[in-house]
């Protein structure tokens, strides 16, 4: 099994970065520190939104960011809404951008 970085650490390090680059983030839910599931949600300020989930995809054998929801803003809020109750263990982490930046595809973090 490949070593993997824990929720608590990863969310700590994707949020320097996005700092780093300049847009806005927030943690609005906080998960289990070692194995929680993470969701990104970019806002793009025009009242519509996109989320990412990290899936396994078996074709390239490797963990992948697929898009979750997306669309208005309140209809991806009510899905998250819903994944929330589902799982206690899940980060939450809300991005605030024009263009839609998530960083997610870049330095590794795909």
């Amino acid at each position: 099994m490949e070593p993997r970085l824990t929720s608590g650490f990863w969310v700590s390090a994707y949020l320097a970065r996005l700092g780093f680059a300049a847009i806005p983030a927030f943690v609005t839910q906080k998960g289990d520190a070692t194995a929680g599931a993470v969701i990104v949600k970019v806002a793009t300020l025009d009242g519509r939104a996109r989320a990412w989930q990290r899936s396994f995809d078996l074709a390239s054998d490797a963990r992948v960011w697929v898009v979750l929801a997306e669309g208005a803003e309140s209809v991806v809020d009510a899905i998250l809404s819903r994944q929330k109750a589902r799982d206690p263990d899940l980060w939450l982490i809300e991005l605030e951008d024009k263009t839609g930046r998530t960083l997610l595809a870049e330095e590794g973090l795909a």
